[in-house]
């Protein structure tokens, strides 16, 4: 494989870097709460014994290899990685949205971003980035793994906001969507909102629309709408037909008849097209066969994985198991894989990087094409 290199592994035990004749210049590490009063130590095994230059990572609730997902308990996963990467940026409490290293030469063809979502404002980090790097596929999670004493995100062992790691040089990024939910009634343009309360959507009230919407379902449909039924912002205006995948799937937190207000978990904007969204099991799986429909394209230049996966799927959503990390293994060709379950996916949809919810976003790490 050249100096595109890469292995996974669960520990449970001491930690081994299999198949790699090189040092790998990052690993991306993914926690159970129960390691984080030991991450220095911890990080500095990973990095004396397993040879590693970087460990980066965060708690998680439930974590990845390979094909298997692991929900629950103590434990972790790691990526080790050889390939071209830039230094991983900490940024910490007034450190710059987009400090210096970032910006210079050479410009990263992708980006992976770690955040815990008690200290660090993802979204406004996100429009900043998306105006200075447009069209950069950028990849990555929130935090999980408890409340927020529990959770955090490290670079080397040292507690950050965030962490940043650049994909340059001959490596870049693949990014796959499985949002597992499709559109339902009719997209509107958003005429009132404040904040995440959404009043009016073209000449209705919110309320009106998503009742609307929940009518066009079939009875089995209306049975198990109960917690399936999302808010979907459109990622792109210029769309003349919306499908599966061109929204931000969004919660729906609340509905009000009497005000005619629904409050989502995201802040619409006056102008935007939402179209409100139902997620099923069946859908789920259709979208996960469709999301890797390429797979033959890039899967003899992948040489690894990363998967962001969200706290509502897994088991209790699918009803078995491994689901999502068996789809992408297939997709790569069995190549190393790990991730975690998060408090939500970064992902580009169209074009411009977004915080998702109830989505599984993979990161196919590939040679570039010259």
């Amino acid at each position: 494989m050249g100096k595109f290199q890469a292995a996974s592994c669960e520990i449970a035990g001491a930690f081994k870097v299999a198949a790699m004749d090189h040092p790998a210049k990052v690993a991306l590490v993914f926690v159970s709460a129960n390691y984080a009063e030991y991450l220095p130590e911890f990080c500095e095994i990973l990095r004396v014994d397993g040879h590693i230059v970087d460990v980066i990572g965060c708690t998680a609730s439930g974590w990845i290899e390979g094909a298997t997902e692991f929900e629950g308990g103590s434990g972790c996963s790691i990526l080790a990685l050889h390939c071209d990467v830039g230094d991983p940026v900490a940024l910490v409490g007034d450190a710059p949205k987009l400090p210096s290293t970032l910006l210079s030469d050479p410009a990263p063809n992708a980006a992976v971003i770690l955040a815990n979502p008690f200290v660090f404002d993802i979204d406004d980090w996100l429009k900043d980035w998306n105006k200075r790097f447009p069209g950069l596929p950028t990849m990555g999670g929130l935090a999980s793994g408890g409340g927020e004493d529990d959770m955090c995100v490290f670079h080397n062992g040292k507690i950050v906001d965030a962490v940043v790691l650049p994909v340059i040089g001959q490596t870049t990024l693949i990014p796959v969507l499985s949002q597992g939910c499709r559109p339902i009634g009719e997209p509107f343009t958003v005429t009132r909102a404040e904040h995440n309360v959404l009043y009016a959507l073209g000449n209705q009230s919110a309320y009106n629309a998503l009742e609307s919407a929940f009518q066009t379902l079939t009875e089995d449909q209306k049975s198990h709408a109960r917690g399936n039924l999302f808010a979907g912002l459109a990622g792109n205006e210029y769309v003349d037909d919306f499908q599966s995948g061109d929204f931000l799937i969004k919660n729906i937190i609340g509905a009000d008849p009497g005000s005619g207000a629904v409050v989502i978990g995201g802040i619409p904007r006056v102008g935007q097209t939402l179209q409100y969204q139902l997620r099923d099991r069946s859908i789920a799986i259709e979208d996960l066969d469709r999301a890797y429909d390429a797979a033959p394209a890039f899967n003899k230049r992948a040489f690894a994985s990363l998967l962001f996966s969200c706290l509502g799927r897994g088991k209790q959503f699918f009803g078995d198991s491994g689901k999502d990390a068996s789809r992408l293994a297939d997709a790569v060709g069995g190549k190393p894989s790990a991730g975690f379950f998060c408090n939500g996916e970064i992902a580009p949809v169209r074009g411009l990087n977004a915080l998702h919810g109830n989505t599984a976003a993979a990161a196919i790490w590939v040679k570039k094409i010259t």
